[in-house]
């Protein structure tokens, strides 16, 4: 397996290196314990807390990410904005604008909460599952990108009718269009009418 920010540990405050925990939740979203990452997304999955963040420009397009291939789960897939999991402790909010600015170089101008989905998604290609407790965010981007490229292959600012045509040629990520569906109520709210989401 390719070694990648997702999967290398990292060093904490003592010099020695330590595995990528995750919180584990209960059906309500109650923090139970907390499990490695990898560990926790094979099968059958450990229900977790994670975060799916949508950012649109001033037009009303959506930006999306084709992932890196380098990564172990999902590899060059497209997907939303940004994903990914709060460390223990750490609050959705905090760790969505953390991995947007990690993975994209660029900090959301508006970042705001929009609900909560549960899901239960296989990822045929690498045997993996993803049993999350996802927390929703959308916002806005008005900065120019800087992807790191191993976490993001390539980037495109899409319209729905632009969306539903790549949807239809490329590969999405197994959980797109639940977490998109789920937010949608606020993006429609963001965005307002015309932009069609």
């Amino acid at each position: 397996m390719p070694i990648t920010p997702a999967t290398a540990t990292h060093s904490s405050s003592n010099g020695t290196a330590d595995a990528i925990l995750l919180e584990l939740v209960d059906e309500n979203g109650v923090t139970i314990g907390t499990a490695e990452k990898l560990s926790a997304h094979q099968p059958p999955g450990q229900l977790h807390r994670a975060f799916s963040v949508f950012l649109f420009d001033e037009r009303g397009r959506l930006l999306i990410q084709q992932r890196a291939l380098g990564k172990y789960h999902s590899p060059g897939v497209w997907s939303n904005t940004c994903c990914g999991h709060p460390y223990p402790a750490e609050a959705p909010f905090a760790a969505a604008a953390r991995r947007t600015y990690e993975e994209l170089g660029v900090s959301p101008s508006l970042l705001a909460e929009a609900g909560t989905v549960r899901y239960n998604h296989p990822d045929p290609a690498s045997g993996l599952v993803e049993q999350e407790y996802n927390h929703l965010f959308v916002g806005l981007v008005q900065a120019e990108l800087r992807p790191d490229p191993e976490e993001v292959a390539q980037t495109a600012f899409v319209s729905p009718a632009e969306l539903a045509e790549r949807h239809a040629a490329d590969t999405f990520s197994a959980w797109f269009m639940t977490v998109l569906d789920a937010a949608r109520p606020a993006v429609r709210e963001l965005t307002g009418p015309s932009a069609d989401w």
